[in-house]
């Protein structure tokens, strides 16, 4: 993997240490790629944290994937099938990747859950020591955008 890459890959992992939800991570670390500045790449993706407002459905930092595979090859025309056909495969060969690295997609999985957090549980969690020591969360931010990373460098080595 070119330098560039892996300096986005720690970049990723910086954001995730400065407070940054999952999916923020990720995508910011990637989003000056596809013209999107630092601020709305983490406005855009500030819901996603927590497995979906904090919800612990489906892994923010995964969703930073689907995110960014939409920027890098996302359809742009409404009747365009081939597309977004094509789209959805390089998100479930990227998502795929990531279940196979990490056993699952879940948040609640992931931390160990028994499942999704009831609605009205919307406080975020406090970044202790405790908290970053605990949490898988920052394996799994690195996860992501190393899957990403590759299917990059894969992609435009051709």
């Amino acid at each position: 993997m070119n330098k560039d890459l892996e300096q986005r890959v720690n970049q990723a992992v910086d954001n995730f240490m400065q407070g940054y939800g999952c999916c923020q991570s990720v995508v910011a670390a990637f989003a000056d790629l596809y013209g999107l500045d630092d601020t709305m790449a983490k406005r855009v993706s500030a819901g996603f944290g927590g497995g979906v407002g904090r919800l612990r459905m489906m892994c923010g930092a995964v969703s930073g994937l689907v995110l960014l595979t939409g920027l890098d090859c996302g359809q742009t025309e409404g009747s365009d099938r081939e597309g977004k056909s094509a789209c959805y495969k390089v998100v479930q060969e990227l998502l795929a990747q990531s279940k196979e690295d990490n056993g699952s997609l879940i948040c609640a999985e992931l931390l160990g859950l028994k499942g999704p957090v009831p609605m009205g549980h919307y406080e975020a969690s406090e970044r202790t020591k405790e908290y970053y020591r605990t949490r898988p969360c920052a394996a799994k931010v690195e996860s992501a955008a190393r899957i990403f990373a590759r299917y990059l460098d894969s992609k435009y080595s051709k």
